[in-house]
C-alpha cells in the first residue's frame, strides 16, 4: 500500500487539479452570457461600451441574416460561432513607460496608457526621500495692530533658526511678506484721515492697510532678515477675520518675485492671531468676480485686492500642490478648532498652536513642522477638468519597513527610503460625441518638486481592420457603383438598385419577404416561432410538420442541458441538431470520438504545474496562459467524479493484498523446494549422507527401530537395527 500511494498518489491530485481547469474555463465562458448581447446594440462602439469583456465581429458573411445585435458577444462565444480572432474589434488595455526621463526622487515621470469605457489599467510610481534637502522658508505674517508684540519676537528669530535648521538641512533660505485685509469698506475705515494711517485715534503712526507685501525674497543672509524684520510697523483694520488665504495664495504662485528655489522643500508659514476670510465673503464689499488663481504682483504690491474675491479652500489647495508648498499655521489657542478644520483640506499641511508667540517656541514649531511634514509621504492624483466626470482613481501605498499606512499616504519615512503607490485608473463613459480623446492626469507628491504625468487615450470608436468596415447598423458596406450576381454575369448599377444583393435567384422580394434589406445586406425578422437565418432569411427552425399542436409532436429539442443550443456545436433543424463539425453526432453535438477532452486539452498544463510542486511561486514557470487557470476545488467535473475515485482506490487496494498474498505463497513454496534432498521428496526411506555432511551424526550409541506388520496377526514382525556408535572424524558408513 505505502508503495503505491509512492507511486499512484499524485493521480488523485492530478485529476482534482485537472478538474478545477476545467471548472475554471467553464465558469470564465460562461460568465457574463448576458452582460454584452443586447438588441439595442447595433454598433460596433456600443458593444464596447457595455464592457471591456466584450467583443464586436466584423466579418462580413458572419451568421447570414443575422441582426447586428448577435455581433456582440464574449469572444469565445463570437470564435465558436465562426467569427475568426482577426476579424474581432476588442477592448485592449495598454500602458506603456517613457525611461528615458531621468529622475532623483519620483519615477516614472510619464506614462501612456489606451483605456476603453469599462476598462481600467494600475500604475505603480515610486517616492523617494533623499537625506537632505535645501530648504526654503517664507514668513507670512499678520501685521494688524493685535500681534505687535508677536511681531517683535521675530527680530531674533532668523540667526536662531538658521543654526537650529543645520540639523536637517544642508542650505536655509528664509523670505518675509505681511498682509492685513482688503483695503476697502466694510474691512476697513475708509474716512481720508483712516486710510493712511489707520492706528491716528491712538498717536501712533500705522502703514496703510494691504492685502498683501512682499517684503523680502528668499535670501540666506540671515543679518539682512533681521534687519528687514526690524523694520516692520502694524496696521490696523475694522473686521476681525484677516485676509490670511488670499495673501498665501499669492506667495504661492508668485515664485519669481518670492524666489523659491526649484530643487528646494518649500515652507510657507502663516503667523496669524484671527481667523481668515473665504470665498464669497468679498460680497460685503461688492467685489463679486471669482479669483483667477493667478499672480497679481506690481512692485511687490498685490493690486488684485480690490478686484477679486478671496479664494476657496480648494483652490488654494490646488495651488499648493501645483507650486510643491508645505504650509504650516502658527495660530494662537484661541482660534485653534478654526484651523483644525481648515488645515484638514490643505494637503501637506501643519498646525501649531502657542500661547505666546517667544522666539524659542516658534523655532521649535518650525523645526517640529519640518520633521513631520517631511516624514510623512503622499500623493495627490487630479483629472482633467473636461473628463473628471468620466474617469475614477483608486490609490494604495506600499510603505518601507518602519512606516505606516493611512489612506494615501505613508507617516514616519525615514531618509533614504522609498514609497511606493499603486495607482488604478478606470474609464467610466466616453464623451457625448462618441469621439476618442487625450486626458491628462497629474500625480504630485506633495511637497516635491517632481510629479508624474500620466496620459490617457480613450478609445471610443472601432477601427474593425484595414477596411475599416464594421459591419453594423451605423456603416453601409461601402461599394463600387456596380456588383455582378455571381453566376449570373449580370450586371446591375447599386446607385438604382441598392437592394439587388438581398433577392435570392429568381425573386423580385428583398430576403423573401422575412426581412429588411439594410446596406446590401438582409436582417431577418425576429419572431416567436423561432429564428428565421439565412443569407436570403430563406431558413427557420419552425417550419416542420406539427402534431397534436406540437412542433415535431414535441420530441424534438434541441437545447442541452447546458442550456445551450446544440451544446454550442451545431443548429437546430426542425428541432433536430445539425452538427457544424462533422466529427461529431449526439441528439445535442455532444459526442466526438476524434476531439481531445478537456483534460486532454489542458494536460501540459497540469503536468507542468505537478512537477513545479503546485506552488504559487513556481507556477510563474509555466504557460502565462495556463497559469491564471490554476486553483483548487471541491467539485469534481467530468476529469473524474468522487464516485471514480472511490472505487478506483478501492478496487487497487483489493489487487495490492491480493497480489501480496500470491507473493507470499511462492515465496513459502520455493523456500520448501529447496530444502529438499536431490532425489526428491518421493523416494521416502532413502538416506544417504556424505561424510562432510556431519549435520546428520546420531546423538547416541544405539537406535532401535521397531517395524510391526499387524497381518496376519498370528506372524508378527519384528526387527531390531543397531547402530555402534562412530568416532565424529570417520565417514558415516551403512
Amino acid at each position: 500500500m505505502t508503495s503505491w500511494f509512492r507511486t499512484y498518489g499524485s493521480v488523485p491530485l492530478c485529476l482534482l487539479l485537472c478538474s478545477v481547469l476545467v471548472a475554471v474555463t467553464t465558469e470564465s465562458s460562461s460568465a457574463g452570457d448576458s452582460s454584452c448581447w443586447s438588441p439595442s446594440v447595433t454598433s460596433c462602439s456600443e458593444c464596447l461600451r457595455r464592457g471591456p469583456q466584450c467583443a464586436w465581429c466584423f466579418k462580413e458573411d458572419f451568421l447570414d441574416g443575422a441582426v447586428p445585435s448577435q455581433r456582440c458577444d464574449l469572444p469565445v462565444k463570437l470564435l465558436r460561432r465562426g467569427c475568426e480572432q482577426e476579424f474581432m474589434e476588442q477592448s485592449e488595455i495598454k500602458v506603456e513607460v517613457d525611461a528615458t526621463v531621468s529622475s532623483t526622487q519620483v519615477s516614472p515621470q510619464d506614462i501612456s496608457i489606451t483605456l476603453r469605457p469599462g476598462s481600467e489599467a494600475s500604475v505603480v510610481v515610486a517616492v523617494k526621500q533623499l537625506e537632505r534637502y535645501p530648504v526654503d522658508l517664507y514668513y507670512l505674517v499678520d501685521v494688524s495692530a493685535s500681534m505687535q508684540e508677536n511681531l517683535n519676537h521675530l527680530k531674533t528669530v532668523g540667526v536662531a533658526l538658521s543654526l537650529r535648521m543645520t540639523e536637517h538641512s544642508s542650505d536655509l533660505w528664509l523670505g518675509f511678506g505681511s498682509f492685513v485685509d482688503k483695503p476697502v469698506s466694510p474691512y476697513i475705515n475708509v474716512h481720508p484721515s483712516k486710510i493712511n494711517n489707520p492706528c491716528s485715534d491712538y498717536e501712533i503712526r500705522c502703514r496703510p492697510a494691504h492685502g498683501f507685501h512682499h517684503v523680502l525674497g528668499m535670501t540666506g543672509n540671515m543679518s539682512e532678515f533681521t534687519r528687514v524684520i526690524k523694520r516692520q510697523r502694524i496696521s490696523g483694520n475694522m473686521d476681525t477675520p484677516e485676509g490670511g488665504l488670499d495673501a498665501m495664495l499669492q506667495a504661492a504662485v508668485c515664485q519669481r518675485s518670492v524666489g523659491w528655489r526649484p530643487e528646494a522643500k518649500r515652507l510657507l508659514l502663516l503667523m496669524t492671531d484671527q481667523p481668515s476670510h473665504l470665498a464669497l465673503d468679498s460680497r460685503l464689499a461688492g467685489i463679486v468676480t471669482p479669483h483667477d488663481g493667478l499672480c497679481h504682483l506690481e512692485n511687490n504690491v498685490y493690486t488684485g485686492s480690490t478686484r477679486m474675491d478671496h479664494p476657496s479652500v480648494g483652490q488654494l489647495s490646488d495651488k499648493l500642490l501645483e507650486n510643491h508648498m508645505y504650509s504650516i499655521f502658527a495660530v494662537e489657542k484661541q482660534q485653534y478648532q478654526w484651523y483644525k478644520e481648515l488645515v484638514s483640506f490643505l494637503p501637506g499641511s501643519y498646525l501649531g498652536k502657542l500661547g505666546l508667540f517667544q522666539a524659542s517656541n516658534l523655532i521649535e514649531l518650525v523645526v517640529d513642522a519640518y520633521k513631520r511634514l517631511l516624514s510623512e509621504v503622499s500623493v495627490s492624483v487630479s483629472v482633467e477638468d473636461k473628463a473628471v466626470s468620466r474617469y475614477w482613481v483608486s490609490v494604495s501605498p506600499l510603505c518601507p519597513n518602519g512606516s505606516t499606512a493611512k489612506d494615501q499616504s505613508c507617516s514616519g519615512v525615514q531618509p533614504g527610503q522609498t514609497v511606493y503607490f499603486n495607482i488604478t485608473i478606470g474609464m467610466h463613459s466616453c464623451p457625448e460625441d462618441a469621439e476618442d480623446e487625450d486626458v491628462t492626469v497629474w500625480v504630485r507628491p506633495v511637497g516635491y518638486n517632481e510629479s508624474t504625468v500620466i496620459r490617457i487615450h480613450s478609445k471610443c470608436s472601432c477601427s474593425c481592420g484595414p477596411t475599416r468596415n464594421c459591419n453594423d447598423a451605423s456603416q453601409c458596406r461601402g461599394s463600387s457603383s456596380q456588383e455582378q450576381r455571381p453566376g449570373h454575369g449580370l450586371t446591375k448599377d447599386s446607385d438604382r438598385d441598392s437592394n439587388w444583393s438581398c433577392r435570392a435567384d429568381g425573386s423580385d422580394v428583398d430576403c423573401g419577404g422575412r426581412g429588411v434589406c439594410t446596406c446590401g445586406r438582409c436582417l431577418c425578422e425576429r419572431t416567436r416561432l423561432g429564428t428565421v437565418y439565412g443569407k436570403y432569411c430563406e431558413m427557420d427552425d419552425f417550419s416542420c410538420p406539427y402534431e397534436g399542436g406540437l412542433l415535431c409532436a414535441g420530441r424534438g429539442v434541441c437545447v442541452s442541458a447546458s442550456g445551450l443550443l446544440c451544446s454550442g456545436r451545431g443548429r437546430c433543424v426542425c428541432g433536430e441538431c445539425v452538427c457544424d463539425d462533422p466529427w461529431r453526432s449526439g441528439d445535442f453535438c455532444e459526442r466526438c470520438p476524434g476531439c481531445q477532452s478537456n483534460c486532454q486539452s489542458y494536460w501540459k498544463c497540469v503536468d507542468c504545474h505537478l512537477s513545479h510542486g503546485l506552488t504559487q511561486k513556481a507556477s510563474g514557470q509555466c504557460n502565462n496562459t495556463c497559469a491564471p487557470l490554476v486553483g483548487y476545488t471541491d467539485v469534481v467535473s467530468e476529469c473524474a467524479s468522487s464516485s471514480r475515485l472511490v472505487g478506483t482506490f478501492l478496487s487497487v487496494c483489493a489487487l495490492t493484498v491480493l497480489c501480496g498474498l500470491v507473493a507470499v505463497a511462492v515465496s513459502r513454496l520455493l523456500l520448501q523446494k529447496r530444502g529438499w534432498p536431490p532425489g526428491g521428496a518421493a523416494q521416502e526411506g532413502a538416506y544417504h549422507c556424505t561424510g562432510k555432511d556431519l549435520s546428520f551424526i546420531p546423538s547416541t550409541n544405539e537406535k532401535t527401530v521397531t517395524y510391526r506388520r499387524d497381518h496376519p496377526p498370528d506372524r508378527p514382525v519384528e526387527m531390531h537395527i543397531q547402530v555402534p556408535k562412530m568416532p565424529l572424524g570417520d565417514p558415516w558408513q551403512y
